[in-house]
């Protein structure tokens, strides 16, 4: 497979495509993009990067697999397709957002207006077929995506890490926490949400002061 990835990315993790294990990732997600329906699209399973170079990364949110229904996942994690009804997940988000900003509910779920802005909405899996949740975890993608993480913690300062739910909140032991903000909360999913770990984090607030305290633009959500 082609690795149609932003060349400031390209630069930071050719080593990285060149191992045996991204070798074999690739072969298995060709496999599975001629035989099955798999989402994102395939031009679009690198968007993350492309929207997002690495040295405008200043914020980084973390999910755990796109979405598996069609039309909706477009390389963003948590983002769907401009026209796409909003999942639950996304509806929690966004209500969030407008409690803790006082701003209206966004019409879009596409997070690109995120993206460019310098935040990286990174996948640990970047693919699954359509319909199974999952499907496309543990060949290779999470090795990758860690190494992503990595690499900003290495090579970058001062980036605000939002980590949500248990899985994300994992990837902590990835980051420098001397030289980085990493700020923690409950999945945006109902279930977590409804138990009282979503709502109220005040995450988008407590994001953009960080920036703001190292001189950094704040988000405009």
């Amino acid at each position: 497979m082609q690795i149609n990835i932003h060349s400031s990315w390209q630069k930071m993790l050719q080593s990285e495509f060149e191992k045996p294990y991204f070798k074999s990732l690739m072969a298995f997600v060709d496999h599975e993009y001629a035989n099955h329906t798999c989402y994102p699209k395939k031009e679009a399973i690198f968007n993350a990067f492309n929207w997002t170079p690495f040295d405008q990364v200043k914020l980084v949110i973390i999910g755990q697999d796109p979405y598996h229904g069609a039309g909706q996942a477009n390389g963003l994690c948590f983002s769907v397709n401009d026209g796409m009804a909003h999942p639950p997940s996304l509806r929690n988000i966004f209500k969030e957002l407008e409690s803790d900003l006082n701003k209206p509910y966004p019409t879009s779920g596409n997070l690109d207006q995120w993206a460019k802005q310098g935040v990286l909405l990174l996948n640990a899996t970047l693919t699954v077929r359509a319909g199974i949740a999952g499907s496309h975890q543990k060949q290779g993608w999470e090795t990758f995506t860690d190494q992503v993480i990595k690499t900003i913690s290495d090579q970058k300062n001062n980036v605000v890490f939002l980590l949500w739910g248990g899985f994300a909140k994992n990837k902590a032991k990835l980051i420098n926490a001397s030289k980085h903000t990493i700020i923690t909360s409950g999945h945006p999913s109902p279930l977590s949400a409804n138990r009282g770990y979503w709502f109220g984090n005040k995450n988008f607030s407590k994001a953009n002061f960080q920036l703001e305290q190292v001189g950094v633009d704040p988000i405009v959500w």
